[in-house]
């Protein structure tokens, strides 16, 4: 198993994109991870299409040394994370003790407001593009982006790239 004894928080509020949490999410249990959904309140939330998921654990009572990666599913779901002190102070101390940060979509949104995006390279869903130069990060247009232990994408449609280049991070 490609990642067994690794252990990975999903993040999780309302609205998400049903691929961009739901792929990772089994990919990752797939690979032996051990994958735990980390939301503003251990509740159900719905995607943009309805669909329901769990999270297993508050965000303030999640802990960064706990974790080995830690994703940001798009959808509309990041603006709502980003309203949550605690799912932003659990990310920025995930960022800070150098775990793999991986966002999607508008995902990114989430590394602008713990001020990861300045100076780096990145990539999203190009109705952030402008909020993403404006917290200083490098935008491309690539189907996935590594810069150090950050890695973005654009879209659903970049999933495969995307869970592969998380898992090569994790393997090291």
């Amino acid at each position: 198993m490609e990642l067994e004894g690794k252990h990975i928080a999903i993040l999780l509020e309302q609205l998400y994109e049903d691929p961009e949490f739901w792929y990772p999410y089994y990919r990752f249990l797939e690979a032996g991870a051990k994958v735990t959904v980390v939301a503003p309140e251990a509740k159900e939330y719905k995607s943009k299409h309805g669909y329901p998921a769990r999270a297993d654990l508050a965000a303030a009572d999640a802990k960064a040394a706990d974790y080995d990666a830690v994703i940001i599913p798009g959808g509309y779901s990041p603006d709502h994370m980003r309203r949550s002190k605690e799912l932003v102070d659990f990310l920025k101390q995930s960022f800070e003790q150098d775990r793999v940060i991986a966002a999607i979509c508008h995902g990114p949104w989430m590394l602008a407001s713990i001020g990861a995006a300045k100076g780096r390279k990145l990539t999203a869903f190009h109705s952030i593009k402008d909020d993403l130069l404006n917290a200083g990060a490098q935008f491309v247009d690539e189907e996935v982006v590594r810069d150090g232990k950050v890695i973005t994408s654009r879209t659903p449609q970049d999933l495969p790239a995307f869970c592969k280049e998380v898992i090569a991070a994790l393997k090291g």
